[in-house]
């Protein structure tokens, strides 16, 4: 109750505060307040090259705003937002370190800008943009305020121009010193608050750093995207033939060491290139392939013919165990594919961070040292999958447990093939395989006939497959939120209207995209908080479309899932962004944010 009543007071007197600027803003504004100077890092911008913009909020003494992050909710954050980039992608924004002030009006301090506060842009100009002048146009929200009074909010509007030429023409940095600062200043708003813990977690021991690295990369395992390791690690480990404790071991480091090497490479190119993290790798000529390899694994696992690495490279380096360690080691590799499409919120702003420091051996090891949380417990499961060898009578139960793992890889290679070819019913895929695979262990397949305890344990795996299969039919015919295609006038018609909108950027290839839809727009919660809003679904299947590029440049979007909240007057509500997958309840808390 106490804590109840010093909300109301302070909200009370930020209105007090606040009633004497609405007043006062028949003669002066929050746009009064400020002087806005703009500048870019180079004289001249080449077709494709990444550079840098600056924009400097100078304010008139003794006035401030507030930070992008306000301290209290119902602050007005000072907010920039593109308006017109065409051939232009936003990797970054930077808001400046905001002061902590104490204010007549609030009984706690407040995260303010005042005086001169810069925020720095990092843009990437598209191949195809034209040479010759162009203008990055831009809308700054702010809220001016002093000790005593505020004044109602301004969209301050912003032209920065700049010149285009032909790639390989060559430009040279200028306003060097405007942006000596850059690597200092905060990753701002997209990054839902991840930009500013990566860029804390550096400013201390480095160590700490990266171990507070490795834990983000051992969170990424709760992503949806990352299952099917799980069923790959184990059909691998569980067909070999090693049965010394320590050799196992030795080969699931140097699986892991697989993943770690394909995953740290992958990010920094990312983080080189300002694209986004694995993009070319979710295309459906990727997913294809890896639908096709899990293929090829399942018809070994029935018998069909054995992989083996060609003996061309094994006969440079020697036989034995060389072979197998090669094997696991480019295995590792491969499956390391699977993590590169889960763009989830730290590895956006990590990226971003590795970018802005520019140096290639750092970006390696800062992924590499994810990439091995990432693949800790891929060292366990590998460990006593293949120690399941040691376990008695091997012989005819083995050939049925190849078989649940050659039926699983089917599964997994059937899901990538419908991630291409009939992204619509994917999900069944799953359905379909635990059935018709439970039917077939527990009661088609022969082997082991005559053995009563292990036909039990046919039956037994059988039926529960069928079971499992069946409750997920149940779920998956579960009625969601009913969207509509994304058309322009439909955003205008709802601004019109005082409508909020919900925009879910997906693409059919999406792994997260289809937890969303299965999970969380199935929730009734979810269903009926979001009734209100105009709920449109944007398709970024072709993700380096035209069209799909505008729409990403247009929202800023860096990666899918990505849903974007629009408040009755049409102006993104950016604390509330989504980007990844969430469960109900943490989706929900999004909502409540856009509609306060």
């Amino acid at each position: 109750m106490y804590s109840l009543f010093n909300k109301a007071a302070i909200f009370t007197l930020a209105l007090l505060a606040f009633l004497p600027g609405v007043i006062y803003g028949q003669l002066a504004s929050s746009a009064d307040k400020v002087n806005i100077e703009t500048a870019i890092s180079v004289d001249q911008v080449e077709q494709g090259a990444e550079f840098k913009a600056v924009v400097f909020l100078n304010l008139e003494y003794p006035w401030h705003v507030n930070s992008n992050t306000p301290t209290l909710d119902w602050l007005i954050p000072t907010e920039l937002t593109l308006t017109r980039a065409e051939n232009l992608i936003l990797s970054d924004i930077r808001y400046p370190k905001a002061k902590t002030m104490s204010f007549g009006f609030a009984e706690e301090p407040l995260d303010v800008y005042e005086e001169e506060s810069p925020i720095y842009l990092a843009l990437r100009t598209s191949s195809s943009i034209e040479p010759g002048s162009h203008v990055i146009e831009a809308t700054l929200r702010i809220q001016a305020c002093d000790d005593m009074q505020c004044l109602a909010p301004a969209n301050v509007q912003i032209r920065i121009p700049f010149e285009v030429v032909e790639e390989g023409a060559g430009s040279q940095s200028i306003n060097q010193d405007l942006f000596a600062d850059f690597e200092a200043s905060v990753v701002g708003g997209n990054e839902q608050g991840f930009g500013n813990e990566i860029a804390d977690l550096f400013e201390g021991n480095f160590l700490i750093a990266l171990l507070g690295i490795f834990v983000i990369g051992l969170a990424l395992n709760l992503t949806p995207c990352v299952y099917p390791m799980i069923s790959v690690t184990v059909s691998l480990f569980g067909a070999k033939q090693e049965k010394n404790t320590w050799k196992v071991f030795g080969q699931a480091v140097v699986y892991v060491l697989g993943i770690a090497t394909m995953y740290s490479a992958l990010g920094v190119m990312a983080a080189l290139s300002g694209g986004l993290f694995g993009s070319w790798l979710q295309s459906p000529w990727m997913l294809g392939f890896i639908g096709f390899l899990m293929i090829g694994l399942a018809l070994s696992m029935f018998g069909l013919y054995e992989i083996q690495v060609p003996y061309w490279l094994t006969s440079k380096i020697g036989t034995g165990n060389t072979t197998g360690t090669i094997g696991t080691y480019i295995s590792g590799m491969v499956v390391g594919i699977f993590a590169a499409p889960c763009v989830g919120p730290p590895i956006i702003a990590l990226l971003a961070y590795v970018g802005t420091v520019g140096d290639p051996l750092f970006g390696f090891w800062i992924f590499f040292v994810l990439s091995l949380g990432l693949g800790l417990p891929y060292l366990i499961l590998g460990t006593f999958s293949g120690l399941m060898q040691k376990m008695p009578k091997s012989g005819v139960w083995m050939d049925w447990v190849k078989k649940v793992f050659g039926i699983i890889l089917i599964g997994v290679g059937g899901f990538y093939f419908g991630l291409v070819f009939f992204p619509q019913v994917v999900e069944w895929v799953i359905v379909a395989t635990l059935i018709a695979g439970g039917v077939y262990l527990g009661f088609l397949e022969r082997s082991g006939s005559g053995k009563r305890g292990f036909q039990m344990v046919k039956y037994t795996t059988g039926i529960v497959a069928i079971v499992i299969g069946g409750l997920l039919t149940l779920n998956l015919q579960k009625e969601g939120i009913i969207w509509e295609s994304y058309e322009s006038d439909k955003i205008e018609l709802a601004a019109e209207n005082n409508q909020p909108v919900i925009i879910d950027f997906y693409a059919d290839w999406c792994i997260p995209c289809k937890e969303l839809d299965r999970a969380t727009f199935t929730d009734k919660g979810v269903i009926d908080a979001t009734e209100p809003m105009k709920r449109l679904k944007v398709d970024l299947t072709n993700f380096d479309s035209p069209e799909s590029e505008a729409l990403r440049q247009k929202y800023n979007i860096a990666g899918v899932p990505t849903i974007v909240f629009l408040d009755e007057t049409g102006v993104e509500v950016q604390q509330a962004r989504v980007i990844g997958f969430l469960k109900p309840a943490e989706f929900l808390k999004r909502v409540e944010m856009a509609v306060e």
